[in-house]
């Protein structure tokens, strides 16, 4: 079955960087648009970017531009998301999420599998 797993979050001091990793199994991972979320306690979780099958389209929520960026190995089956000038705000469960449909893909419903998640913790 799919299985998404990701790691690399942590603690952080606000204006720090982290990098995400999702690394993707019992899929075909080139077929699939890729995502990550977030998601505070009594919070929906959040969309955060996305990526398109063969990269050539990315998203972001408006809150990260500049600061995230989304990209993937498809050799690896693996997706990241580089996380810099972090900020308390962005303290989250991250998770990583496939999708089968065409192009960048940003509903949460959308979206097929998803992962345990990794905790980031920002601090100010």
């Amino acid at each position: 079955q799919v299985q998404l797993v990701e790691s690399g979050g942590g603690l952080v001091q606000a204006g720090g960087s982290l990098r995400l990793s999702c690394a993707a199994s019992g899929l075909t991972f080139g077929s699939y648009a890729m995502g990550w979320f977030r998601q505070t306690p009594g919070k929906e979780r959040e969309f955060v970017a996305a990526i398109s099958r063969s990269s050539f389209s990315t998203s972001y929520v408006d809150t990260v531009k500049g600061r995230f960026t989304i990209s993937r190995d498809n050799t690896k089956n693996t997706v990241y998301l580089e996380m810099n000038s972090l900020q308390p705000e962005d303290t989250a469960v991250y998770y990583c999420a496939a999708s089968l449909h065409v192009g960048v893909v940003t509903p949460t419903l959308n979206y097929n599998s998803w992962g345990q998640g990794t905790q980031v913790t920002v601090s100010s």
